[in-house]
């Protein structure tokens, strides 16, 4: 296996770094945690323009074709600019499911339009339970005549404020295992009986409380085959737990690189604290964290590119890493910063709040534990 980026996506690892640094300022950063919508329509048009809503999607349907060894470095430099926004909701999460699985109408209508900027989708997986597995997912779809009645509620919904349509997971059936029976549905986000409260959360991210009450659909909403759809849902889990590693590591780096800028500059004693062996420990700890979470990662993403046998187990072992690994990245940077490292003046405490997020998307590492242990037989 070859850990270096190829040509491709060396030019896009610079290009993203370039265009981010310009047009992500913290700035910005800032205001979109106060911002309803939770995105910059002018920086989205811009990213759509070069390319990125499409980076996965088939060229067939608009996109660039392209596998998850490219997205993963594109999402590490959005987690080193901190970029705030539906991508990861819309363009992985919400895409996946229907290239895996969506008929040939629902691909054409809906991911040209995603791979263009000009629709957004979100996922709506979890309940109130915040489960990631399978049993997690109770809300009902009820059959009735032509069409399913969807009623229950889901929790953390990421960006369905903004979204257009979604994907839904709801059970149609119940009996045998917990995987059996899950149905996803393609639906408009305005459709009558959907109630959609964002909540406030530490990252600032846009997470989103739904309500389904007696919510109409279509059998031609049926996304793949009924009581099929868990399959579907652990194909784009694997995917988009892979982007979320790699924004981790992006942000885990920069976080990183400021507190070690800072340990330099700031002086205490008459010398700068870098000098002092318990920081000097701490950075250098940090720094074996960072390089081994980024490792970890490519080598998951390689992993799930080649459809190897053991794909799902390294993207456990890649989360369970750098869910704990990007924690005490940022835990160090709070504790080289001092007291002032928690105050919203400094640009330090951005990662922490980010960081706190990201660990608990797609499982945190107990999670990908167990799954682990299920997977060795135990």
């Amino acid at each position: 296996m070859d850990m270096g980026l190829s040509e491709r996506q060396d030019t896009l690892k610079n290009v993203a770094r370039d265009f981010l640094t310009k047009e992500n300022p913290e700035s910005l950063v800032r205001a979109l945690e106060q911002d309803e919508k939770g995105y910059s329509l002018e920086l989205w048009r811009k990213m759509a323009d070069r390319g990125w809503m499409g980076l996965i999607i088939p060229q067939e349907y608009g996109g660039s074709g392209l596998g998850p060894s490219d997205l993963v470095v594109l999402m590490e430099e959005f987690g080193r600019a901190l970029v705030m926004g539906p991508y990861l909701s819309s363009s992985v999460m919400g895409a996946l499911p229907l290239i895996e699985a969506g008929s040939e109408d629902q691909r054409r209508q809906i991911l040209p339009r995603v791979a263009s900027g000009e629709l957004l989708l979100a996922l709506a997986l979890t309940e109130p339970s915040a489960r990631w597995d399978a049993e997690g997912v109770q809300m009902e779809a009820r059959r009735e005549g032509s069409e399913y009645a969807l009623s229950g509620k889901k929790l953390f919904v990421a960006d369905a404020q903004v979204s257009d349509n979604l994907v839904v997971a709801a059970r149609t059936s119940r009996g045998g295992a917990p995987e059996d029976g899950i149905t996803l549905f393609l639906l408009p986000s305005r459709s009558q009986g959907i109630g959609i409260q964002v909540l406030n959360t530490v990252a600032g991210d846009k997470q989103c409380e739904m309500t389904f009450e007696n919510v109409r659909a279509a059998t031609a909403s049926v996304i793949g085959r009924v009581d099929t759809g868990w399959p579907v849902i652990e194909k784009t889990k694997r995917i988009a737990t892979l982007a979320t590693c790699a924004y981790l590591v992006g942000l885990s780096q920069t976080d990183f690189d400021i507190t070690l800028n800072y340990a330099k500059e700031r002086t205490q004693f008459g010398r700068p604290i870098g000098s002092f062996q318990a920081i000097q420990h701490k950075l250098a700890d940090a720094s074996v964290d960072v390089d081994s979470a980024r490792s970890i990662t490519y080598r998951a993403a390689w992993s799930v590119q080649e459809e190897q046998p053991d794909a799902t187990a390294f993207v456990s072992i890649a989360k369970a890493w750098v869910s704990e690994a990007s924690r005490r990245v940022v835990a160090h940077g709070q504790q080289i910063h001092g007291g002032i490292g928690f105050t919203k003046d400094y640009r330090i405490q951005l990662y922490f709040r980010r960081q706190k997020w990201l660990e608990m998307m797609w499982g945190d590492a107990d999670h990908h534990r167990e799954a682990l242990a299920q997977l060795m037989g135990i």
